[in-house]
């Protein structure tokens, strides 16, 4: 797994909107602190929760110079629905083929929900050199993380 003063493992996805545009993490890299939160599925309420909480603090991080992005294994069109129906105003990233979430450690399954391969629920914060500042990961995907934890650690990066 990855961990605080390692160089984060970069990937290419799609982004979670109507165009379904590519994403590379490389590009994000450079301008400040990075925000990876990780979450098991679009719709449910413990990820709902977590990515209006992360929308409600937006302006904070934003003002910190930290782009967030939403990390899961839903299909661009769920996250862009989903996206659209809370209102949130950064951006998903869809990693159906798993890539950043086996590259991260995080690749998980909820066999009573029927989820295979999905993320488990972190939060990983990358400085602008791409080193992992901060790592929280669930015990259990239902747990939220500490976002004032997050808030620090975007400052600090």
């Amino acid at each position: 797994m990855v961990s605080p003063g390692d160089a984060a493992p970069t990937f290419t996805a799609t982004l979670g909107t109507a165009e379904h545009e590519s994403f590379d993490l490389a590009d994000h890299l450079g301008d400040g602190p990075v925000v990876l939160a990780f979450f098991p599925g679009a719709f449910t309420p413990p990820c709902r929760n977590e990515m209006i909480a992360l929308q409600d603090r937006l302006d904070d991080f934003r003002d910190a110079g930290a782009t967030v992005l939403g990390v899961s294994a839903d299909s661009p069109f769920s996250q862009g629905a989903f996206r659209e129906e809370h209102g949130l105003e950064f951006d998903l990233v869809s990693d159906m083929d798993g890539d950043a979430i086996d590259a991260y450690g995080l690749t998980m399954s909820i066999p009573d929900l029927g989820l295979h391969g999905v993320a488990n629920r972190a939060v990983f914060v990358l400085d602008a050199d791409g080193v992992v500042t901060y790592r929280w990961v669930a015990d259990d995907p239902t747990n939220e993380p500490d976002y004032d934890a997050i808030l620090d650690a975007v400052a600090s990066a």
